[in-house]
């Protein structure tokens, strides 16, 4: 896929037209960089709007080996440039299966609560592609509660491991801990195949032990709706109880 594709589609799952000031919050997170050790981990700033980094932290040298001056100067099309051709097509699903779960089911007044997590291989100075779980949390939105702004922390995994590229969100309960509530894996989709988005967030919320009535609440649909939906799975999937379906899920997460 050609680069000017890449941000025409990366722009249209971010569109705003709102210019948010954050001097004092991140050189608030610049400052406290000064203080973090060295790690496998590192973090940027990042501006979805103007397809920039605010900020990148000192670890990203001793992470991928590349100079953060040159990733600052160049933006985001040329971290793009440096995803495995392999994986941009997938990446980008799940950036905007996660934007479209967010404005339809996520409250704008939860959103600040919100917590995204992807992944995809990424090649170093050395020429190898490692892997990069990308965890990302919101820190300004548009006008219509849209994530433009993001703290996101990289961390870099051995390029051996295996790794399909998943995406998932989570949101802080009234417990105030993170739950996640949307899983998706890209690489492999069994249920894609039939299915209408609907029918898909259904499921991972059944997968992740939601009764009807909770996955009424998160979706913002009636219970009826639900166990429509619930029925209409089972007729697509061919499959004869609910139970069936979570069993095969759960033994195998490749097919969800």
């Amino acid at each position: 896929m050609k680069y000017s594709k890449i941000k025409k589609l990366y722009k249209s799952i971010f569109e705003s037209y709102d210019c948010p000031s954050l001097e004092t919050h991140i050189q608030k997170i610049i400052d406290l960089d000064f203080y973090l050790p060295y790690s496998s981990t590192f973090f940027c700033i990042t501006n979805t709007q103007d397809l920039t980094f605010e900020y990148i932290s000192k670890n990203f040298n001793s992470c991928i080996g590349i100079d953060a001056n040159e990733l600052k100067a160049k933006g985001m099309r040329y971290f793009w440039s440096r995803i495995h051709p392999d994986d941009i097509d997938v990446w980008l699903s799940a950036l905007n299966s996660l934007m479209e779960f967010t404005i339809g089911g996520i409250n704008a007044e939860e959103r600040q609560k919100a917590n995204y997590t992807w992944n995809y291989r990424f090649k170093n100075a050395n020429g190898d592609y490692v892997n990069i779980i990308q965890n990302t949390t919101p820190i300004a939105f548009n006008s219509e509660m849209k994530p433009i702004i993001g703290l996101a922390h990289y961390t870099v995994l051995d390029p051996n491991i295996k790794m399909q590229i998943t995406a998932s969100a989570k949101l802080l309960n009234n417990k105030n801990e993170y739950e996640t509530i949307y899983f998706n894996n890209h690489s492999q989709k069994l249920l894609e195949g039939g299915l209408s988005n609907r029918e898909r967030d259904v499921v991972r919320l059944l997968v992740l032990n939601n009764t009807s009535k909770e996955i009424s609440e998160k979706l913002s649909i009636s219970s009826h709706t639900v166990d429509t939906h619930r029925r209409n799975i089972l007729k697509k999937l061919n499959i004869s109880s609910t139970g069936e379906l979570l069993g095969m899920l759960k033994t195998n997460k490749n097919l969800i």
